[in-house]
């Protein structure tokens, strides 16, 4: 079996990945708050943990992994949006229409995430399907004396838990001088954050021991990844800004409420992306969704593969120039990958390469080496296990239909020509030709055979 190495972001290190059961192999990954588009930073994180997935079902078994990615459809954001929609005139209550935005803005999400290749995750639960375990939850720490009401709040008292702090490797002193701590009169600490908060009745709450509200961010994961994993299971992702206070707030909500249980054995975190060089923002004028890529043309097996070229460690650079070249590159593979008439596994490097923390640069690299051994089957394989391709060649990068018959009789009656007067320059130039046109030329003793390649111009065949 292929061994797995990761870098748990818990105990700085790269470690052998061994799952708590290798016949359920559970993955947790933070999903989006569900308020608009997704922009490409948004994207990032999905197809890294879309890459670890499909390589956990490749090792396991597809049966034995379950992955479970969320959506946060209780914010202030999608509830601002809703009263916009309502005070423009549009019908139903509030309610309905923050449930009619997240439905609008989930669609979308799923497909400009699929558009990049990204599988859907076995689960995909929504925090207003799992109120009644959020509030459970609430009740048991409460009960165990990690939580305590204030003014119709509720929130975890951090000193509860001696080892807040441990994964992101912060003092609570230091978190406190680099966050937005928020100051109320009613926390014990600064530090303590909100499992339950009050909802004016115009806004979405629910009925709860400590009056009408609505859960608090951080306890909303804690609830779902129990009810669908289990109080320990064995991956926890998602970007490197969740580390702090989100990832460190589910950690001490669930250690705390189950003591006896590891919640997430490892923890996995990708690093932020940049456009051209800069962080992107709308004040730079580089923030851009994925649908406005998209919509520009440009195909999302050439973003995946741009997010695929930097580790998902290190901060990602998007650039045009980048964007160019993946698309180029991606068009000569599949000209390639089209011609395979058999099935066969992955390319055992690119597994190796993926197999080892997530090193899909070097597998890009391996796939590189695998075209120019002209192994189509395996290439094809390679291109699929890394969501670069699927069943058939995307539209945008089919050979273009068109005739070259003529042309290949031209070349084969030329050629038996020069077999006899041994003068083959005709035969040369005729060739140089086609190549130069972005045909790809394979001669035989049988004949010729003339097919359009990933550079195909077929303005150029004139000058034939």
């Amino acid at each position: 079996m292929t061994e797995i190495k990761i870098y748990n972001t818990k105990a700085r290190a790269k470690e052998v990945f061994t799952p708590i059961d290798p016949d359920n192999v559970r993955l947790y990954v933070c999903g989006p708050t569900v308020y608009d588009r997704a922009h490409l930073g948004n994207a990032r994180p999905v197809v890294v943990f879309d890459v670890l997935q499909r390589l956990l079902r490749h090792v396991y078994g597809a049966e034995h992994v379950t992955y479970v990615r969320n959506f946060t459809d209780v914010d202030d954001k999608i509830n601002a949006t809703a009263l916009a929609r309502k005070e423009a005139g549009a019908k139903g209550t509030l309610e309905e229409l923050v449930h009619e935005r997240s439905n609008e803005t989930i669609a979308w999400y799923l497909k400009d995430m699929g558009a990049l290749g990204a599988e859907e995750p076995d689960h995909m639960p929504r925090a207003t399907e799992f109120i009644a375990p959020m509030i459970a939850m609430i009740e048991d720490l409460i009960a165990k004396g990690h939580a305590y009401e204030a003014e119709g709040h509720v929130l975890f008292a951090v000193e509860s838990y001696k080892n807040y702090g441990a994964l992101s490797g912060r003092s609570v002193d230091d978190m406190i001088a680099g966050a937005r701590v928020e100051v109320a009169p009613y926390k014990r600490n600064p530090m303590d954050f909100v499992l339950w908060k009050p909802s004016s009745d115009e806004l979405p709450g629910w009925d709860s021991p400590w009056g009408r509200g609505r859960p608090g961010w951080h306890i909303e994961c804690s609830a779902m990844s129990h009810d669908l994993l289990g109080s320990s299971f064995d991956i926890h992702g998602g970007g490197n800004d969740l580390q702090f206070p989100h990832h460190e707030n589910e950690i001490a909500q669930s250690k705390c409420a189950h003591p006896n249980a590891d919640f997430a054995r490892y923890w996995m975190h990708n690093e932020m992306l940049q456009v051209e060089g800069k962080k992107m923002s709308k004040s730079l004028g580089n923030f851009f969704t994925v649908r406005d890529l998209l919509d520009q043309g440009v195909p999302g097996e050439v973003i995946r593969f741009v997010f695929l070229g930097t580790h998902y460690r290190k901060p990602m650079d998007w650039t045009e120039k980048k964007r160019v070249e993946a698309e180029a590159t991606l068009r000569k593979w599949y000209a390639q990958a089209d011609r395979a008439l058999d099935n066969a596994e992955p390319y055992s490097s690119v597994i190796d390469a993926v197999a080892d923390d997530l090193n899909t640069s070097k597998a890009l690299a391996e796939i590189h080496q695998l075209s120019h051994a002209d192994d189509v089957p395996t290439l094809r394989a390679s291109l699929k296990f890394l969501g670069l391709m699927g069943d058939t060649t995307p539209d945008w990068a089919a050979a273009p239909s068109v005739d070259l018959s003529d042309l290949a009789t031209k070349l084969h009656e030329t050629r038996l020509t020069a077999m006899q007067t041994k003068d083959f320059s005709a035969v040369d130039a005729l060739k140089s030709a086609l190549i130069a046109a972005g045909v790809q030329v394979r001669m035989s003793k049988v004949g010729v055979d003339l097919e359009p390649g990933p550079d195909f111009d077929a303005e150029k065949l004139n000058e034939i």
